[in-house]
């Protein structure tokens, strides 16, 4: 559910009609509904009611600081995966014993910030980082709270470049080898082991990889307490996915999560924490962006936006599919033709889709990409010298701009000419 619907023939962000914010900060724009955000976050909260419980956003979702401290207002806390990430979620508020740190490739640098400035735990991702984690924080006088992500060789059936549990994949370390570096981490000084971690993927529209792997979790839990060691929190990571279409896509329901991690680890006292990021953010959030031209060509015609794929690379990078409806709603008796929708950057990946069917648009005319809120204003890019594109944040009927789009000067004058020329 999400909070875009047409009102009188005109989409809306809550209260706000769209063409109201257009003619404001112009297109294109990403446009974030408070309402929409809040109730996703709290479906997560009202799945795991009765655990003992914290439910930390993935920054690398959506980072801007205005949603960070929407969703910190709430009592969420932060997962991180770099140093970046970790200074964004203290400048919107949220105190460090509510950020955890995750990430194959932690720098000593990040790891004593984060230390110096405080941590809930860091998701060691191996054995050598685990080593140099012990060696920042004994130098520091401070003790690293940690828990090892575990890599239970899980194909979780997502796309290939979002997949994360399977044995071939970078992240964590084998499942078979937890035990032993559990064992040397006990010796480490400036360690304090607190739990365990697993992230198997992302976009997940079906439960059963999950439940493969935190049955797997679980078990080991159980080795470890037997071995000694004082496992009281499991970080499950985040995953679960979202219709990208209206059609005919239904991933599971956070309630339906929530009672599967009730089952797998209800008798084992401990403390749950999920790392959802696109839940909440990606119906939350649309890409508004202007018709440049309908081009006649052979065979086919394309409908040439102001949006291009430096602005939402999904499509380009994954062959993602958005939903793409007109800003002013068509009459129900309107034919359709097929055009490929495409944006102005010279790449032919510069593609949003092709023969999508349309009705009848334009030059000025509006369009929205709808569920663009996750992974779409955080992966854009200034290629092509095209500046960064504003966000907006709606709350009822007023919104607010919080990330401007920054003057050609601006991008321009960033650089720097040598002395010699």
């Amino acid at each position: 559910m999400d909070h875009f619907l047409y009102r009188d023939g005109i989409l809306h962000a809550e209260d706000v009609p769209l063409t109201e914010i257009a003619a404001h900060v112009g297109t294109p724009f990403y446009c974030y509904s408070t309402a929409t955000l809040e109730r996703h976050f709290r479906l997560f909260q009202d799945a795991l009611a009765g655990m003992d419980h914290l439910v930390c956003f993935a920054i690398k979702s959506l980072s801007n600081q205005a949603v960070l401290r929407l969703l910190g207002n709430l009592g969420a806390g932060m997962d991180v995966v770099s140093g970046g990430e970790y200074r964004r979620a203290l400048a919107a508020g949220v105190p460090g014993d509510r950020v955890v740190f995750s990430g194959v490739g932690k720098t000593r640098e990040e790891m004593g910030y984060a230390l110096t400035h405080g941590i809930r735990q860091f998701n060691v991702e191996s054995a050598e980082e685990l080593r140099v984690l012990s060696e920042v924080a004994a130098g520091l006088g401070k003790t690293a709270p940690v828990t090892l992500r575990v890599n239970p060789d899980v194909d979780a059936k997502t796309h290939e470049k979002i997949a994360t549990g399977r044995k071939e994949d970078k992240f964590g370390v084998p499942i078979a080898s937890a035990r032993a570096i559990y064992a040397e981490a006990a010796r480490l000084p400036g360690i304090e082991v607190v739990g365990i971690d697993v992230h198997i993927g992302s976009q997940l529209t079906d439960l059963a990889p999950f439940e493969a792997a935190f049955t797997k979790v679980a078990e080991l839990t159980r080795d470890l307490r037997g071995d000694g060691h004082v496992i009281r929190r499991v970080d499950l990571g985040g995953g679960l996915g979202i219709p990208y279409t209206r059609s005919n896509e239904t991933p599971p329901l956070p309630l339906d999560y929530g009672a599967m991690i009730r089952r797998v680890f209800g008798d084992l006292d401990v403390e749950i924490e999920i790392e959802p990021g696109r839940l909440i953010a990606g119906n939350a959030g649309i890409l508004v962006a202007s018709v440049i031209y309908l081009k006649q060509g052979e065979g086919r015609d394309f409908l040439i936006l102001d949006a291009a794929m430096n602005d939402l690379i999904r499509p380009a990078m994954y062959g993602a599919h958005h939903d793409i409806i007109p800003v002013i709603e068509a009459a129900a008796a309107t034919d359709q033709r097929p055009v490929d929708i495409v944006g102005p950057v010279c790449e032919s990946g510069d593609t949003f889709a092709k023969q999508r069917a349309m009705p009848p648009l334009g030059a000025g005319d509006l369009v929205a990409f709808r569920s663009a809120g996750a992974y779409g204003a955080v992966m854009s890019s200034e290629y092509n010298t095209r500046p960064l594109i504003p966000e907006v944040l709606v709350h009822g009927d007023q919104y607010a701009v919080i990330r401007e789009r920054p003057s050609f000067d601006e991008i321009i004058n960033r650089d720097r000419l040598p002395e010699w020329l």
